[in-house]
């Protein structure tokens, strides 16, 4: 659940000052046959004078890039999500989301990282277990890359599946303006015929309300004495309310500013969600701009889900009766054929869909639930050669959830409840008070004073998840590691073994998760409500037994939430 007021602001097209836009196209964008998602909308770019002065311009179309170098440009520019509505955004390559990068399992990426922003930046590879120097974490991993600056990563992707890159450098803002896109790691023998990725993600239409737009200097942050942006609720912490958000009231906001005067999430008293976050994309566009998804008859389809936003979605398959193959890229075992049910994608979170294409006609793929912006979530799944909808639309209506904890088939996996760990931690999650500021804790400490998980390679690590928050879902992230979901609720698994390195814990719920230590480092493991993380809900996973390279620069402004 997002808790502060974004940076995304929906302007009237026409009244927008112009700002920076450019393409960087390096690749062949053709994947042997199969479509891609398509986003953003083509147009000429045109080039900044220097690093962060404003072009005018729009967003260009997003590309699907491969091989084994690829180049991203981070800049400002200016995104028509629907007619009559255009959004402020920062962009790698001039698009949102940005670039699709695609490579092959075993293949070594080369990502070259050029920064145009007028605030430093960095990309973080979610999900993807890279070495802990390319994790793209400023002041942990790597200094952040300053304006006019570049940054090369190089990593081999090892482990197929769908994953994302964002900014990880004041990510509770920067991914909030559109710096993302998608990773997939192909396989050698994939089968499907089509093959689509789509991004959710919410935005502001109406305004930013009361804000003190008082601007601040970013702090100088090492991993000792960082100051993280900090939300203020003005009252005792956790008034118990309704979960829905129509019945949240947030209003008042004090933000302090981005170095070109933008707001930034810092404090806060109350908001309403609805007003906050009150248009709901796909791939950047919403309602009727969001592209088709194209099939044809006798087709496998596979629609890959990625939630880039803060908010959880609940996403129905009109039509089709489908399966949901993988979660966070990792294969689900034996999956069984579902209708109507929903699947419900966290922050962070990603769904890989597959279906076999026999009911010729026009379905939505869309999302559920009563508020407003839910409506401009909707794909259409479009048959070549047919005419017209037979499909209509049902967001309102209340359909059963698909429970991940039961699906699949149960196979021999790697960890078990009763075995014996190396380590077993608990991680009490937080809302709280604490000197007049809301803060989201870990054991009751907010971040840098969360105490760190220590390891070292080989351990094998037993983690107790658990949201004493009364109305905040948490989706925990780690960093470098798949771990293993065993029990909701004190109840086993008992569908197949789900891998996964995000997982989303609503309120009085209780996983436990294992993983090995496998990938020495310093590693992040916060959640993924990046207003959640900057106040403080994030701690380390610490191997004693690794030494890092990296040299903290003071001046770099480094900022990991």
């Amino acid at each position: 659940m997002k808790t502060i007021l974004p940076f995304k602001l929906i302007i009237v097209t026409g009244a927008l000052a112009a700002i920076l836009t450019g393409c960087f196209n390096n690749s062949d964008s053709t994947m042997q046959g199969m479509d891609h998602s398509k986003m953003g909308q083509s147009m000429d770019p045109k080039a900044a004078d220097k690093p962060g002065q404003p072009a005018g311009g729009s967003t260009s179309k997003n590309e699907t890039l491969n091989g084994k170098e690829i180049n991203l440009t981070a800049k400002t520019s200016n995104l028509d999500v629907m007619p009559g509505k255009t959004i402020p955004v920062w962009t790698f390559n001039n698009s949102v989301p940005g670039p699709e990068i695609r490579v092959k399992q075993g293949e070594t990426a080369k990502i070259n990282l050029k920064n145009e922003l007028p605030d430093p930046v960095t990309i973080h590879w979610h999900g993807v277990p890279v070495p802990n120097a390319m994790d793209g974490i400023p002041g942990v991993t790597q200094n952040a890359v300053q304006p006019g600056q570049s940054f090369i990563y190089e990593f081999k992707a090892d482990v197929p599946g769908t994953y994302w890159y964002h900014s990880h450098q004041d990510g509770v803002n920067q991914v909030d303006k559109g710096l993302y896109g998608s990773f997939i790691v192909e396989t050698a023998d994939d089968k499907v015929n089509r093959d689509y990725t789509l991004i959710l993600d919410e935005w502001n239409s109406a305004g930013v309300g009361n804000m003190d737009m008082s601007s601040k200097p970013m702090p100088n942050m090492d991993m000792s004495n960082m100051d993280h942006s900090k939300m203020n609720m003005g009252g005792s912490a956790e008034q118990p309310k309704q979960e829905t958000q129509s019945t949240m009231d947030h209003g008042n906001m004090n933000m302090d500013t981005t170095a070109e005067g933008s707001p930034k999430a810092s404090t806060m008293a109350g908001h309403d969600m609805n007003t906050m976050y009150d248009l709901f994309t796909i791939n950047g566009k919403s309602g009727e701009a969001i592209d088709k998804l194209i099939v044809k008859q006798g087709e496998k389809v596979r629609i890959r889900l990625i939630n880039a936003g803060f908010m959880s979605h609940n996403m129905h398959l009109h039509g089709q009766e489908f399966k949901v193959t993988a979660t966070d890229g990792q294969p689900i075992n034996n999956p069984g054929a579902i209708t109507d049910q929903l699947i419900a994608i966290a922050p962070g979170e990603r769904y890989d869909l597959e279906f076999e294409a026999t009911t010729p006609g026009q379905w939505y793929l869309e999302e559920h639930g009563k508020e407003a912006p839910v409506k401009g979530m909707k794909a259409m799944i479009q048959y070549e050669g047919s005419e017209g909808s037979k499909d209509q639309a049902n967001e309102t209506a209340e359909l059963p959830m698909l429970d991940i904890t039961k699906y699949g088939q149960a196979s021999q996996s790697k960890f078990s409840l009763d075995q014996n760990f190396n380590l077993e931690y608990t991680m009490n999650l937080n809302t709280e008070a604490k000197n007049g500021e809301q803060v989201y804790t870990i054991n009751d400490k907010a971040f840098p004073d969360t105490e760190a998980i220590k390891v070292k390679k080989g351990d094998l690590v037993k983690v107790r998840l658990v949201n004493n928050s009364k109305t905040d879902d948490h989706p925990m992230h780690l960093h470098g590691h798949f771990f293993q979901v065993l029990s909701k609720n004190g109840k086993p698994m008992e569908g197949s073994p789900i891998i996964k390195d995000s997982l989303n814990l609503k309120p009085g719920e209780e996983y436990v998760v294992a993983f090995e230590a496998d990938n020495p480092g310093d590693w992040m493991f916060h959640c993924h409500d990046l207003h959640h993380a900057s106040a403080g809900m994030m701690t380390h996973l610490v191997y004693s037994d690794f030494k890092s390279n990296f040299v903290n620069d003071p001046k770099a402004g480094n900022k990991p939430e």
